[in-house]
């Protein structure tokens, strides 16, 4: 027996081996608490949610964050107001990302102004970013040498950008109380001084319907052209014979006008006065330009008000099962408000959302047919809950790993 190697658990070789096994479940189970998988993930959420690297000890927090609570929770902790390192999401991201919205070159460097301090001023507050088509609500700041908001000036704004004023400070109010106009004839940033100097400046005021459904419902003319839908609210300033060759009408010019006046009538009251710098509203009284160039084609439709349609609902390419129109709205109504409305509680408002913020954060489009439906399933619970600030969130844990 003395001979025999011992092999029990009290002998030096069992002993090493325990301690051995001990140590590498140490270290295993330290990995699975907190691996340099999620400290990856902290980092890359962190950088494209505020474009700045975190501090280590910030990092840490948030890589244990991870492992507690998931990536989605941690993202949504990074963006959290109440957070100071959240500075950067609100007064640079978001910045940037409703910048390009605000005018027709769909450049980022515009200043900011009440257009794109509103969509931050929303998602600060977590409020329904699907007000931002309708509501009569508008954000300003304060500051030291900070001018008050004034309707024929973006003096305002330009001195919160350049004085650095932390954009979480952003206060709502009315527009209606800053700017005159009734609160029944705002829409949110459609009647901001930054879109109306933008879309309704000149021209026809089809701007403020294309670039909405553009910068919100991510469609441009070409996306939602149909020539089936019928052509009297066309308006008399749009030829039937371009170049003497009707066809070129039939075929192509129907398919976009036909939907767009019978919505862009919604805008007939409204106007920016050059003059005075200022959006410029005349109740019940049609505005000239969309009167102009009657001879172009007589028998065309004469606009007497504001009343719209979305003719879009018809069973078609653009009906409830490819934009998803919300069925407890009628289609039709008077006005910028209404009209927002209609477009905000559609089902591609919501997922445009999503792609947009996607994009944005991911520094890419969905990849492949699983993440595109991903994508679509947060799409489909922003238009349950409207925050805009969730979508981020979770499209930053989406792509966290890559």
């Amino acid at each position: 027996m003395s001979n025999m190697k011992r092999n029990d658990a009290t002998s030096p070789l069992a002993k090493a081996a325990a301690m051995g096994i001990a140590l590498v479940a140490l270290v295993s189970g330290q990995q699975a608490a907190a691996g340099p998988t999620e400290r990856a993930q902290a980092r890359r959420m962190y950088d494209r949610l505020t474009g700045t690297p975190p501090s280590e000890a910030l990092l840490t927090i948030l890589e244990n964050r991870i492992v507690a609570n998931g990536a989605a929770d941690t993202a949504s902790f990074i963006i959290d107001p109440a957070q100071e390192h959240s500075k950067n999401f609100y007064s640079v991201t978001l910045k940037n990302f409703a910048s390009p919205w605000t005018n027709r070159d769909q450049s980022i460097f515009a200043p900011l102004n009440d257009y794109s301090a509103t969509v931050i001023g929303l998602v600060k507050d977590n409020a329904d970013f699907r007000q931002v088509l309708f509501d009569d609500v508008v954000y300003i700041g304060s500051g030291s040498g900070v001018p008050a908001y004034s309707p024929t000036s973006n003096a305002h704004y330009e001195a919160l950008e350049s004085n650095s004023v932390d954009l979480r400070t952003l206060t709502r109010t009315t527009q209606s109380s800053l700017n005159g106009l009734p609160p029944s004839a705002t829409a949110g940033i459609m009647t901001s001084r930054a879109g109306a100097e933008a879309f309704f400046i000149d021209g026809t005021n089809r701007a403020m319907f294309r670039f909405t459904l553009l910068n919100h419902m991510c469609r441009d003319l070409e996306q939602v052209h149909d020539t089936t839908r019928p052509p009297d609210r066309i308006r008399q300033d749009v030829t039937r014979s371009p170049g003497g060759d009707s066809s070129v009408f039939n075929n192509n010019c129907i398919g976009c006008h036909s939907v767009m006046d019978s919505m862009a009538q919604a805008f007939a009251y409204y106007d920016f006065d050059e003059t005075v710098s200022r959006l410029v509203y005349t109740a019940n009284q049609v505005q000239q330009k969309y009167l102009i160039n009657s001879d172009n084609f007589k028998p065309g439709f004469v606009t007497p008000d504001d009343a719209w349609e979305n003719r879009m609902r018809l069973p078609g390419r653009n009906d409830v099962n490819v934009l998803g129109w919300d069925s407890s709205l009628s289609g039709s109504g008077s006005g910028a408000k209404s009209l927002g409305q209609e477009l905000a509680y559609s089902g591609a408002f919501a997922q445009c959302q999503a792609e947009k913020a996607f994009r944005k954060v991911c520094f890419r489009s969905p990849a492949d047919t699983a993440e595109h439906g991903r994508v679509a399933a947060i799409g489909n619970d922003f238009r349950n809950d409207g925050s805009l600030r969730r979508v981020f969130a979770r499209v930053a844990a989406e792509c966290a790993g890559n």
